[in-house]
């Protein structure tokens, strides 16, 4: 359903007189930190009915921009201007003016319904008293612009992760917003949802909303973005239509040099490290067996939901499976017994590194050691010089990038925080590394990087298993790939038999 030009009107959004002004302009903007320089004397321009896709590494000033942008901090010098006028360093002010942040993590209360939290802080009342129905038909009136088939009675709760978001939107519509910031938001959503997402911020575009798209997927920026605007190291490289860009020439302007295909170096494997037979946990995984030999990276491919996550926390211990067998070098693993799995030589970043694999508050050093706490705490006390050997080693093996090993590592882009995570398991001398989504989350070139230390590891002949989304990466490491569909193995590619088309025939059709 789309939106009629005289409804945006009334949400507050440009009409179709206005399309292409520029409606937020950050001029010559700079913000430091304690020993950072996050933006160095950035410009950007937003206009109405554009989508500006805003891209760059990890550490490139994309966050910082966006906070500035949304009030949350004040510029060191420079200034924002929406309208024509100076933004005050203030949320409050921020969404007065007109600019709405959808964040990563999604902002809704879980006990309200949508449209309590679609109306929040403008609640209607009637002599005082709150107006349930006045609040439901004016919830409804937004939710029919993006979308009309969710109830407002629903509890914030109860929605899935692109729902959450079609929430946000509709809510930065009601709040008659002109900037609609978007952080990262396909992260959680499947492909399907993906392409219903961008339906809608089409929609919206075409209407008059200036959009701000932050994003690490250049196929994503390309599909939806008008103007594709690049930061690397703090600073502002170059903002051109999209037309006039190509993803090698967005990789250039983001790292500063081209950034080579990393590919598997298809050595002959050694002996089998890893067996799983008949696996399976009701509703979850059917019958699943496979091997992974020494200097070997077989991939878990297949869509969201497929089980392939949930075959690799049985695998480690972290969940627990009804049937079937796991083994180490011929030694049989007790089920749902992380501990064993570690003892047995099996390493395991996975998918959610921020909240599974780190302590954001605890240092660099700390983190990289975790895995090693007997080890460098010989008589309970933790020996720094133990622990700086392991941290030592990440830096030189896997270069680490730090202002220091006891800063947080929630201080870290999510390519350094991920070597950190690598480091820690490497540091136990592991017989199989299982890697979740290695590269989710991280920008281009951390990525080359993360897929050198994969294909080095397995040519020093440790077995891989790996778990992955994106097809290039798939068809770029994989010696194997065992695709996935509804718990069960649908299908086995060996690497010269291995196409995209293969892949996908089997994820959908199995």
């Amino acid at each position: 359903m789309g939106v009629s030009a005289s409804a945006t009107a009334e949400i507050g959004g440009a009409g179709e007189a206005d399309q292409h002004k520029v409606v937020l302009v950050a001029d010559r903007v700079s913000k430091a930190f304690p020993g950072v320089l996050a933006l160095d004397e950035v410009s950007l321009e937003v206009r109405s009915g554009e989508v500006n896709a805003l891209v760059g590494e990890n550490g490139a000033g994309k966050s910082t921009l966006i906070k500035l942008m949304a009030g949350f901090y004040a510029p060191d010098s420079g200034e924002i201007r929406i309208g024509g006028q100076l933004l005050r360093p203030d949320p409050a002010a921020a969404h007065e003016a007109g600019i709405a942040t959808i964040h990563q993590d999604h902002h809704l209360i879980p006990s309200m319904t949508v449209a309590e939290n679609l109306l929040l802080g403008r609640w209607p009342t009637r002599f005082g008293v709150l107006s349930r129905a006045s609040m439901l038909r004016q919830a409804e009136t937004v939710l029919d612009q993006v979308a009309p088939n969710l109830s407002p009675r629903k509890l914030a709760r109860q929605l899935s992760p692109a729902e959450s978001q079609l929430v946000e939107i509709a809510r930065a519509l009601a709040e008659n917003s002109r900037v609609l910031i978007m952080d990262e938001p396909t992260t959680s959503l499947s492909g399907r949802e993906v392409d219903a997402l961008f339906d809608t911020v089409s929609r919206l575009k075409a209407h008059g909303l200036a959009i701000v798209f932050v994003s690490h997927w250049l196929e994503e920026v390309f599909a939806i973005a008008d103007r594709v605007t690049v930061l690397r190291d703090g600073r502002f490289v170059g903002s051109k239509p999209a037309a006039e860009l190509d993803h090698d020439a967005v990789i250039r302007m983001m790292v500063g040099r081209d950034v080579e295909e990393v590919t598997t170096q298809s050595v002959a494997p050694g002996p089998v490290v890893l067996k799983v037979e008949g696996l399976s946990r009701a509703g979850v995984i059917d019958n699943v067996s496979f091997e992974v030999r020494a200097g070997e990276i077989v991939t878990l491919a297949g869509l969201v939901g497929a089980g392939r996550s949930e075959v690799v926390n049985a695998i480690f211990g972290a969940d627990p499976f009804d049937a079937g067998s796991v083994s180490v070098g011929g030694v049989a693993l007790p089920p749902g017994d992380p501990t064993a799995a570690m003892q047995a030589g099996i390493g395991y970043i996975p998918e959610d590194r921020r909240r599974q694999a780190l302590v954001a508050s605890m240092s660099v050093r700390s983190n990289a050691t975790l895995a090693m706490l007997k080890a460098v705490s010989p008589q309970w006390l933790i020996r720094p010089a133990l622990e700086d050997r392991i941290m030592d080693k990440a830096v030189r093996t896997l270069s680490v990038r730090m202002a220091s090993a006891d800063v947080p590592i929630a201080t870290l882009s999510g390519g350094n925080q991920q070597k950190v995570v690598i480091a820690r398991w490497l540091a136990r001398e592991p017989k199989l590394l299982i890697l979740d989504e290695p590269t989710k989350g991280i920008d281009v070139g951390a990525k080359a990087e993360i897929s050198e230390i994969i294909v080095r590891l397995a040519a020093e002949g440790r077995a891989i298993l790996l778990v992955s989304s994106e097809l290039p990466e798939v068809l770029a490491l994989s010696d194997r790939v065992l695709v996935m569909r509804a718990g069960r193995i649908a299908g086995e590619i060996d690497r010269a038999s291995l196409t995209a088309e293969r892949v996908m025939t089997l994820a959908t059709i199995g």
